[in-house]
């Protein structure tokens, strides 16, 4: 009888003296993500052949293709202009930017705006954009105006010019001219 009272305390003891490591372990896999570089202010021209093609601008810019999925961040906005000596320049706005290195995608969130030179404009709420094969695409709902229509639509896929463009579901006004 004394053998069992004695277990049970000393089960007890051991019960009572265990800490909680439990944060600890969760710790074992976190890695934390330390950037390869941050610019504040940051001024981004892109050349080519001696040709301005674009400018890009940012409060702020947060390098971390130190990763193993190489990204740069704007968290706190982003501005492109991109100049065509024939088309003249088109402007991009948004309140978030990533670039992702490997895939060759740029992600463009919070109240995105592309302008067009013809001060036609498409807004959404996140555009992601492929600067190889210069498209644009997002399962966002889209607002696309212009001095003749003003179309919304459930979703987008076009060329940088838009004049490839698909949309979902659309609702808008447009303006038709008959031609007898």
């Amino acid at each position: 009888m004394n053998f069992k009272l004695f277990f049970y305390i000393f089960l007890l003891l051991i019960i009572c003296s265990c800490e909680d490591y439990f944060d600890d372990v969760k710790k074992i896999n976190f890695k934390e993500l330390i950037p390869a570089g941050k610019t504040q202010n940051f001024v981004l021209r892109y050349t080519d052949s001696a040709n301005l093609k674009a400018i890009l601008k940012s409060p702020l810019n947060i390098d971390y293709t130190n990763q193993i999925f190489p990204y740069s961040e704007f968290p706190d906005g982003i501005d492109i202009e991109f100049f065509d000596k024939k088309e003249g320049s088109t402007k991009v706005s948004a309140n978030y930017g990533i670039v992702y290195y490997l895939t060759k995608i740029v992600s463009l969130e919070g109240n995105v705006i592309i302008q067009s030179p013809d001060s036609s404009f498409v807004k959404s709420n996140q555009i992601f954009w492929d600067p190889e094969q210069e498209w644009l695409f997002t399962e966002e709902k889209i607002v696309f105006s212009s001095d003749d229509y003003n179309i919304r639509a459930e979703k987008m896929d076009a060329d940088r010019s838009f004049k490839l463009l698909k949309t979902g579901k659309l609702d808008g006004s447009f303006l038709f001219e008959d031609e007898e």
